[in-house]
């Protein structure tokens, strides 16, 4: 039996199925997958509303931030989807889990949607399914969600999946492309009680 201070194995990417979406993780010997996580991360809105540490600006630090990922997933303390067409498999988007913490059964999910795939429900039905996995698989509690004061696609896609807005952080995020300046984030949270909003 694990004990509350264990960290149970997790697998880095089970796929789940759903919503027309098939969630699966991202592969860095791909080329179909380094490509689109180079156009994910360098697209203009992504950059407006993220700062990440390590930049991704071609093909070769994409395939790194890939493996790096990949890496990080392997002990259970994140894990992060490559979301795509059920259909086509075709990649539309990312959705992430960050920071596991199996003793708290907390942790944060982030997610973005490649510029062909918005106005299609793709955030809203990823979010679902990776919420779903969280609690029934993970056995977490609690689900939480940031995102930059400002960022309404981002705010109406958590009320959607049911993530209320509990209230703003205060300078707890870089600016966009700054390291060196903050901005506030909107905090939304779902617990394992909350109903599904999909299932009503």
């Amino acid at each position: 039996m694990t004990s509350a201070h264990e960290r149970p194995a997790v697998q880095p990417g089970p796929e789940l199925h759903g919503h027309g979406l098939r969630l699966r993780h991202w592969d860095a010997d791909a080329e179909a997958d380094v490509a689109a996580w180079l156009r994910g991360r360098t697209d203009p809105e992504f950059r407006r509303w993220n700062s990440p540490l390590r930049p991704v600006t071609d093909l070769d630090s994409a395939r790194d931030s890939l493996r790096a990922m990949a890496a990080n997933a392997a002990d259970g303390g994140c894990a992060h989807f490559c979301v795509t067409d059920a259909d086509s498999g075709m990649p539309l988007g990312h959705v992430g889990l960050n920071a596991i913490d199996h003793v708290a059964r907390v942790t944060r999910i982030g997610y973005w949607v490649l510029p062909e795939a918005r106005g299609r429900r793709v955030a809203t039905r990823a979010l679902t399914l990776a919420a779903r996995w969280t609690f029934t698989e993970l056995g977490l509690h609690r689900l939480e969600l940031g995102h930059a004061v400002g960022h309404e696609a981002s705010c109406r896609t958590a009320q959607k999946c049911g993530f209320p807005y509990e209230g703003t952080l205060r300078g707890a995020m870089f600016e966009a492309e700054r390291l060196d300046a903050f901005r506030d984030v909107h905090l939304h949270a779902r617990l394992v009680t909350d109903p599904d909003p999909l299932e009503r």
